[in-house]
């Protein structure tokens, strides 16, 4: 068992070294985006599935994802990746929340797989800002949350969320970072 656990710690790093070392690759890769917008949506729809859930005995705080595009347009991609950053912070909170008070039941494995997507892209965004301009203040609108009581309401947080700012800024990281590389991949 420790050995496993030394082995999976050891993957991990060289995972995360090797994201450090060509941090471009998360978003050079156009289809991966359609990738994640298909995973999250399966997600949703094994959540729909559901039976009657449960409300959750304590709201969580949700990222209010919504945005305006001609807004969105005119923000630097620094703002713009840290918004991404604070909202995925923010869904990755609230998914812990919601896997400590649902503990059984069709929502486990679901809220399992949406805990691990989030955190990873987390993890990649930052390796990935680490590498661009430094940068650690408030995304304007940070604090732009909604308290949830519905479990169910998480998946579709999500969703929107890489459906919409992170595709958004997916493409945007591609045109400054990957275009020079592969001028004909539209």
């Amino acid at each position: 068992m420790e050995l496993n656990r030394l082995l999976l710690f050891t993957a991990f790093l060289l995972h995360i070294k090797s994201s450090r070392m060509s941090p471009t690759g998360l978003v050079c890769d156009r289809r991966l985006i359609q990738k994640y917008i298909a995973e999250a949506t399966d997600l949703e729809e094994q959540m729909r599935r559901c039976e009657e859930l449960p409300l959750l005995n304590e709201p969580v705080q949700l990222p209010l994802v919504g945005f305006n595009l001609r807004d969105w347009i005119r923000k630097t991609n620094q703002a713009k990746g840290q918004e991404v950053l604070h909202n995925l912070g923010k869904l990755v909170e609230g998914t812990a929340a919601v896997q400590n008070e649902l503990r059984q039941g069709c929502a486990v494995a679901p809220l399992q797989q949406l805990y691990e997507r989030a955190s990873t892209f987390l993890l990649h965004l930052r390796n990935f800002r680490g590498q661009e301009e430094g940068g650690g203040e408030q995304p304007e609108g940070a604090s732009r949350v909604t308290p949830e009581r519905n479990p169910k309401r998480i998946f579709q947080t999500y969703t929107q969320l890489v459906r919409g700012k992170l595709h958004f800024l997916f493409q945007d990281l591609w045109r400054d970072s990957c275009s020079r590389e592969a001028p004909g991949d539209a």
